[in-house]
């Protein structure tokens, strides 16, 4: 537990930008860690209902048999940039991280190659 929110601590302070972050099992829709401000948004309500958004893509994956996995999915709103990445790594099957981004402070290509590299280096 202490390495999952050492590295969501090390999104927060790394990623310029970063509102909230979640580490989040999508089999049962539950944020198993989550760093952020709560007053912005509420990292489990978010969590879950993002866990909906991660399983319609890999249905429809399956559903097209298309081959390959989903490195990232992108939420864009007019305020905020959100940011879905499935865990690959060992243990990391059914978990995702979710990091929210203040659209007007962050840089979503760094934003998406720092997440990319904390994930390639999670152990869950």
């Amino acid at each position: 537990m202490a390495q999952m929110e050492s590295a969501l601590a090390d999104a927060m302070s790394t990623i310029e930008g970063a509102v909230g972050v979640a580490l989040v099992d999508y089999t049962s829709g539950m944020a198993l860690a989550t760093l952020g401000d709560n007053q912005a948004l509420d990292l489990n309500i978010a969590a879950a209902g993002n866990t909906d958004v991660v399983r319609a893509k890999m249905r429809t994956m399956e559903m097209l048999e298309l081959q390959g996995a989903i490195e990232d999915m992108l939420i864009t709103l007019t305020t905020q940039y959100h940011i879905i990445r499935p865990v690959t790594g060992k243990n990391g099957g059914g978990l995702f991280l979710y990091l929210v981004l203040d659209r007007k402070r962050a840089n979503l290509a760094l934003a998406r190659h720092r997440l990319a590299r904390l994930e390639a280096d999670l152990e869950v």
